[in-house]
Protein backbone atom coordinates (compact mmCIF):
# COMPACT_ATOMS: atom_id res chain seq x y z
CA UNK A 1 0.00 0.00 0.00
CA UNK A 2 1.22 3.58 -0.34
CA UNK A 3 1.52 3.66 3.37
CA UNK A 4 4.52 1.04 3.22
CA UNK A 5 5.79 2.49 0.15
CA UNK A 6 5.69 5.81 2.64
CA UNK A 7 7.43 3.92 5.03
CA UNK A 8 10.50 2.65 2.82
CA UNK A 9 11.00 6.26 1.47
CA UNK A 10 11.30 7.99 4.89
CA UNK A 11 13.88 5.13 5.57
CA UNK A 12 15.90 6.13 2.49
CA UNK A 13 15.62 9.83 3.22
CA UNK A 14 16.83 9.18 6.99
CA UNK A 15 20.03 7.46 5.74
CA UNK A 16 20.43 10.17 3.27
CA UNK A 17 19.66 13.05 6.23
CA UNK A 18 22.63 11.91 7.96
CA UNK A 19 25.02 12.70 4.99
CA UNK A 20 23.33 15.98 5.10
CA UNK A 21 22.54 15.61 1.38
CA UNK A 22 20.92 19.16 0.05
CA UNK A 23 17.34 19.06 0.79
CA UNK A 24 16.93 16.48 1.81
CA UNK A 25 15.76 17.52 5.33
CA UNK A 26 13.01 19.54 4.21
CA UNK A 27 11.17 16.66 2.15
CA UNK A 28 11.73 14.23 4.97
CA UNK A 29 10.23 16.79 7.14
CA UNK A 30 7.03 17.31 4.82
CA UNK A 31 6.68 13.22 4.10
CA UNK A 32 6.67 12.91 8.07
CA UNK A 33 3.72 15.80 8.06
CA UNK A 34 0.32 15.19 10.06
CA UNK A 35 -1.65 16.29 7.14
CA UNK A 36 0.17 13.96 4.71
CA UNK A 37 -0.10 11.17 6.68
CA UNK A 38 -4.10 11.71 7.10
CA UNK A 39 -4.17 12.59 3.22
CA UNK A 40 -2.70 9.22 2.25
CA UNK A 41 -5.28 7.46 4.96
CA UNK A 42 -8.18 8.62 3.42
CA UNK A 43 -6.33 7.99 -0.09
CA UNK A 44 -6.24 4.20 1.11
CA UNK A 45 -9.64 4.43 2.55
CA UNK A 46 -11.21 5.38 -0.72
CA UNK A 47 -9.20 2.87 -2.81
CA UNK A 48 -10.07 0.09 -0.40
CA UNK A 49 -13.83 1.14 -0.93
CA UNK A 50 -13.33 1.03 -4.90
CA UNK A 51 -12.17 -2.70 -4.95
CA UNK A 52 -14.64 -3.44 -2.14
CA UNK A 53 -17.76 -1.76 -3.63
CA UNK A 54 -20.37 -4.29 -5.04
CA UNK A 55 -21.06 -4.61 -8.62
CA UNK A 56 -24.18 -5.09 -10.47
CA UNK A 57 -24.38 -9.24 -12.25
CA UNK A 58 -26.26 -7.17 -14.56
CA UNK A 59 -26.95 -3.92 -16.06
CA UNK A 60 -30.65 -4.99 -17.16
CA UNK A 61 -31.88 -6.98 -14.35
CA UNK A 62 -36.16 -5.85 -15.14
CA UNK A 63 -35.50 -6.97 -18.70
CA UNK A 64 -34.04 -10.17 -17.39
CA UNK A 65 -36.68 -11.08 -15.02
CA UNK A 66 -39.03 -10.89 -17.73
CA UNK A 67 -37.67 -13.01 -19.88
CA UNK A 68 -37.48 -15.40 -16.70
CA UNK A 69 -40.80 -14.94 -15.92
CA UNK A 70 -42.25 -15.72 -19.81
CA UNK A 71 -39.52 -19.20 -19.51
CA UNK A 72 -41.76 -19.82 -16.19
CA UNK A 73 -45.10 -19.33 -18.12
CA UNK A 74 -44.10 -21.72 -20.41
CA UNK A 75 -42.57 -24.25 -17.90
CA UNK A 76 -45.01 -27.60 -16.85
CA UNK A 77 -46.54 -25.86 -13.69
CA UNK A 78 -45.52 -26.85 -10.16
CA UNK A 79 -46.15 -24.72 -6.48
CA UNK A 80 -42.54 -23.63 -6.71
CA UNK A 81 -42.99 -22.05 -10.38
CA UNK A 82 -46.08 -20.03 -9.55
CA UNK A 83 -44.44 -19.04 -6.31
CA UNK A 84 -41.73 -17.53 -8.24
CA UNK A 85 -43.28 -16.46 -10.78
CA UNK A 86 -45.71 -14.60 -8.67
CA UNK A 87 -43.12 -13.13 -6.47
CA UNK A 88 -41.31 -11.95 -9.94
CA UNK A 89 -44.62 -10.20 -11.12
CA UNK A 90 -45.45 -8.42 -7.56
CA UNK A 91 -45.48 -4.74 -7.65
CA UNK A 92 -42.83 -3.95 -5.75
CA UNK A 93 -40.61 -5.86 -7.50
CA UNK A 94 -41.63 -4.53 -10.74
CA UNK A 95 -40.27 -7.09 -13.34
CA UNK A 96 -43.66 -6.59 -15.65
CA UNK A 97 -43.84 -4.09 -18.25
CA UNK A 98 -44.55 -1.11 -16.11
CA UNK A 99 -48.23 -0.38 -14.90
CA UNK A 100 -50.22 1.91 -16.70
CA UNK A 101 -53.00 2.70 -13.71
CA UNK A 102 -52.17 5.51 -11.58
CA UNK A 103 -53.13 3.84 -8.71
CA UNK A 104 -49.89 1.99 -8.49
CA UNK A 105 -47.74 4.76 -9.59
CA UNK A 106 -47.02 5.08 -5.55
CA UNK A 107 -45.29 1.60 -5.44
CA UNK A 108 -42.08 0.91 -5.19
CA UNK A 109 -39.85 -0.86 -7.71
CA UNK A 110 -36.89 -2.85 -6.47
CA UNK A 111 -35.86 -3.60 -10.30
CA UNK A 112 -36.10 0.09 -11.49
CA UNK A 113 -33.94 0.99 -8.90
CA UNK A 114 -31.69 -1.87 -8.88
CA UNK A 115 -31.11 -0.93 -12.63
CA UNK A 116 -31.10 3.17 -12.07
CA UNK A 117 -28.26 2.57 -9.60
CA UNK A 118 -26.25 0.02 -11.91
CA UNK A 119 -26.58 2.39 -15.09
CA UNK A 120 -25.82 5.38 -12.59
CA UNK A 121 -28.67 7.26 -14.40
CA UNK A 122 -28.99 9.18 -11.77
CA UNK A 123 -25.32 10.95 -12.09
CA UNK A 124 -25.95 14.62 -13.72
CA UNK A 125 -25.50 14.14 -17.54
CA UNK A 126 -25.15 17.17 -21.08
CA UNK A 127 -26.67 16.61 -23.98
CA UNK A 128 -23.62 15.70 -26.80
CA UNK A 129 -22.56 18.34 -28.75
CA UNK A 130 -23.67 18.52 -32.46
CA UNK A 131 -20.64 17.25 -34.85
CA UNK A 132 -22.06 19.85 -37.21
CA UNK A 133 -21.11 23.05 -35.72
CA UNK A 134 -19.00 25.84 -37.86
CA UNK A 135 -15.65 26.66 -36.50
CA UNK A 136 -16.78 30.05 -35.74
CA UNK A 137 -19.69 29.47 -34.00
CA UNK A 138 -19.46 29.28 -29.95
CA UNK A 139 -21.63 26.02 -28.62
CA UNK A 140 -23.40 27.06 -25.46
CA UNK A 141 -24.46 24.45 -22.57
CA UNK A 142 -27.18 24.98 -20.34
CA UNK A 143 -25.89 23.99 -16.42
CA UNK A 144 -27.97 23.30 -13.58
CA UNK A 145 -26.26 23.53 -10.21
CA UNK A 146 -28.47 23.60 -6.66
CA UNK A 147 -26.33 25.55 -4.26
CA UNK A 148 -28.27 24.51 -0.87
CA UNK A 149 -26.85 27.29 1.02
CA UNK A 150 -23.59 26.28 -0.05
CA UNK A 151 -20.92 28.04 -1.72
CA UNK A 152 -20.51 28.23 -5.44
CA UNK A 153 -16.67 27.25 -4.82
CA UNK A 154 -15.57 29.51 -8.56
CA UNK A 155 -14.43 32.78 -8.92
CA UNK A 156 -15.24 35.15 -12.19
CA UNK A 157 -13.56 38.07 -13.85
CA UNK A 158 -14.23 40.35 -16.62
CA UNK A 159 -12.16 39.57 -19.73
CA UNK A 160 -9.95 42.72 -20.35
CA UNK A 161 -10.73 42.82 -24.04
CA UNK A 162 -13.96 41.30 -25.47
CA UNK A 163 -15.49 42.58 -21.48
CA UNK A 164 -16.73 38.98 -21.54
CA UNK A 165 -17.93 37.51 -17.73
CA UNK A 166 -15.73 34.29 -17.18
CA UNK A 167 -15.04 31.98 -14.93
CA UNK A 168 -11.05 32.29 -13.72
CA UNK A 169 -10.75 29.20 -11.30
CA UNK A 170 -12.94 26.36 -9.87
CA UNK A 171 -12.33 25.66 -6.29
CA UNK A 172 -10.98 22.09 -5.55
CA UNK A 173 -13.92 20.26 -4.05
CA UNK A 174 -16.14 23.02 -3.85
CA UNK A 175 -19.94 22.80 -5.59
CA UNK A 176 -18.47 23.34 -9.22
CA UNK A 177 -15.81 21.21 -8.94
CA UNK A 178 -17.80 18.21 -7.71
CA UNK A 179 -20.29 18.59 -10.18
CA UNK A 180 -18.03 18.77 -13.05
CA UNK A 181 -20.14 21.46 -15.24
CA UNK A 182 -18.29 24.27 -14.62
CA UNK A 183 -14.62 24.54 -15.46
CA UNK A 184 -12.32 28.03 -15.69
CA UNK A 185 -12.60 29.91 -18.71
CA UNK A 186 -15.75 29.53 -19.65
CA UNK A 187 -18.18 32.62 -20.39
CA UNK A 188 -21.16 33.49 -18.81
CA UNK A 189 -23.82 34.31 -20.88
CA UNK A 190 -26.89 34.01 -18.84
CA UNK A 191 -27.42 33.18 -14.90
CA UNK A 192 -30.76 32.31 -13.52
CA UNK A 193 -32.64 33.33 -16.45
CA UNK A 194 -30.82 36.75 -16.26
CA UNK A 195 -28.13 38.29 -18.89
CA UNK A 196 -24.82 39.00 -17.50
CA UNK A 197 -23.95 41.04 -20.88
CA UNK A 198 -22.89 44.60 -19.52
CA UNK A 199 -23.08 43.67 -15.91
CA UNK A 200 -20.27 44.01 -13.36
CA UNK A 201 -18.27 41.24 -12.18
CA UNK A 202 -19.78 41.91 -8.62
CA UNK A 203 -23.14 42.18 -9.94
CA UNK A 204 -23.08 38.84 -11.48
CA UNK A 205 -21.75 37.87 -7.80
CA UNK A 206 -24.99 38.83 -6.89
CA UNK A 207 -26.95 36.74 -8.76
CA UNK A 208 -24.78 33.88 -8.40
Amino acid sequence: GVSHVLTLVLQELSLLCKRDVNGVGMLYDLLRSHWLQALLKIYECLQHYLGKRPAPVTLQARALTREVVELLREAPQSGEIKELRRLLRAPHFKASPPYRKKKFAHRAALLSAHDTVAQKDFEPTLPPLPDNIPENEEAMRIVCLVKNNQPLGATIKRHEITGDITVARVIHGGLADRSGLLYAGDKLVEVNGVPVEGLEPEQVINIL
